[in-house]
């Protein structure tokens, strides 16, 4: 019995050393990808803060005008929005042209009017509709490599967005529509009926995940932007049944249902269609639906890994963005006019801790600058409305820190733990399942991830407090300017 027991404790401590062995073994840290090249570009900068407090200011005074002077200067406002339009309807105008400044300042300067009485929100959402429906027909003529284009765009899209949003989070949301109409831009190609509008398959869905990820990728781009996901549409012409292609980075691509494609949590989602006067559809309407089955069969015959690398240029991997520009490559016809940059050094630092190689891509939020594409419509909640522009604030702080110098980092001891998950995950993944790390996400980029949305989580909880006392103090929600502020306060309260 001694001489076993003896044999006994031999083993267990083989076993136990072995794994010590095994835990130093797997401390060992892989090689730290080479930092990414400088870039000759040059990322768009508003750097107009006098003129956000100035917009505030006249929120602010706007409150103190009598119900009739302020409804006398909001429509003297909508009546001078809506000549310019229509100036800008008859001749060619070009992204130079001081008609389009005008157009921009009208509206950012009526929005504070309109914040302040707030039962003019349904025709200020009308007319920046508009407004951008009649931008992107002008932009049809514009040179999409330009700045100048690419800036004018920006500006009026993205900005009058951002403006008529702060115009809806501080009235009674349910005088926002929670979708707004778009172009009726005719197609061919069947068509099914979701969430009260016909698309039309070939639609390209662009949408925003609520996660921390979901706002740096919107984020960490040239052009800062609301959306970080790209999804095709496929209407099957026999049954009618709509089906949604896209890459997840838990799975690569896949295919889903609209019922499971809405549930997934989404901010906002913008519907565009491929022109009906773009040349390759006159030759062929049924393109886009043939572009769309093209990548449903590929992602039924054979599993797409995600692509990390964000590499557009190579479709064995397909990362969001690629579900679309691929498909519709393959007929002919390709998106992104005006190609993504990520120039910024703490943004570039950061994805290449993800594991990203390229910073000259497709990011999901340019493409609604494709002059080639038409915004049909566009669907959000408002209630998640100012969970975007938290989200927004946070990340734009803490990429204020990346352009500093602060790394992603993780905790050391947890990698061995992390590497064996990664090695179950590999198992899963033969077997066409998902693990708890994404196919093409080594471990220690899983720990980034993870701290990462821990310290966003953090200062987001921060600034909810920040906001709410604001809000308290002030009597009206912080505009997007002074959520940044106060995120930068959340950031130095948390210790980061």
């Amino acid at each position: 019995m001694k001489i076993r027991g003896r044999y006994f404790i031999k083993a267990i401590r083989k076993v136990v050393l072995s794994l010590i062995l095994l835990f130093f073994l797997l401390l060992i840290p892989l090689p730290a990808p080479p930092p990414p090249p400088p870039s000759e570009a040059n990322p768009f900068v508003w750097n107009q803060d006098d003129y956000w407090a100035y917009l505030e200011s006249r929120f602010l005074n706007a409150g103190e005008m009598s119900s009739l002077a302020l409804a006398d200067s909001i429509h003297y406002g909508l009546a001078k929005a809506e000549a310019l339009l229509d100036s800008c309807r008859r001749v060619p105008v070009e992204p130079s042209s001081p008609l389009l400044l005008d157009i921009e300042e009208t509206i950012f300067e009526l929005c504070p009017l309109v914040a302040a009485q707030t039962d003019q929100l349904p025709a200020l959402i009308d007319l920046r509709n508009r407004i951008r429906q009649t931008i992107k027909n002008q932009s049809c003529r514009w040179a999409m490599e330009s700045a100048e284009s690419r800036d004018r765009l920006y500006r009026l899209l993205f900005g009058t967005r951002t403006a008529v949003e702060e115009v809806i989070l501080q009235s009674d949301i349910n005088l926002a529509p929670a979708l707004m109409i778009g172009a009726n831009e005719p197609s061919a190609t069947p068509a099914a009926e979701i969430l009260g509008i016909t698309v039309h398959s070939g639609d390209i869905f662009v949408s925003r995940g609520g996660a921390p990820t979901s706002a740096l990728i919107a984020r960490g781009n040239d052009y800062p932007g609301n959306f970080s996901h790209v999804a095709l549409l496929y209407v099957d012409e026999n049954s009618g049944e709509a089906a949604i292609v896209e890459s997840h980075i838990e799975c690569g691509v896949a295919i889903a249902s609209v019922d499971k494609y809405l549930h997934d949590t989404k901010l906002r989602i913008l519907v565009l269609r491929l022109r009906a006067d773009h040349p390759a559809v006159l030759a062929d309407p049924m393109l886009p639906h043939k572009a769309a089955g093209l990548m449903l069969h590929r992602a039924q015959r054979e599993h797409i890994p995600y692509d990390f690398e964000m590499n557009f240029q190579d479709s064995r991997r397909l990362f969001c963005s690629e579900v679309a520009s691929d498909a519709y490559s393959r007929m002919g016809v390709n998106l992104w006019m005006g190609i993504s940059n990520i120039s910024t050094a703490g943004i570039r630092s950061w994805l290449t801790a993800f594991g990203v190689e390229h910073f000259i891509t497709q990011e999901p939020s340019d493409l609604e600058y494709d002059p080639q594409l038409t915004i049909v419509g566009e669907w959000y909640n408002p209630e998640t409305l100012y969970k975007d522009h938290l989200d927004n604030a946070v990340i734009d702080v803490m990429l204020e820190g990346a352009d500093q110098g602060e790394q992603l980092g993780y905790d050391w001891y947890k990698l061995p733990i992390a590497r064996l998950l990664k090695a179950y995950s590999l198992v899963k993944n033969l077997g066409g399942g998902t693990g708890p790390i994404p196919e093409g996400m080594n471990a220690a980029a899983a720990l980034k991830n993870d701290r990462f949305s821990k310290r966003h989580a953090a200062i987001s909880e921060r600034l909810v407090q920040l906001a709410e006392d604001f809000q308290l103090a002030n009597e009206y929600r912080p505009p997007y300017w002074e959520l940044v502020k106060l995120a930068r306060l959340a950031k130095a309260d948390c210790g980061y």
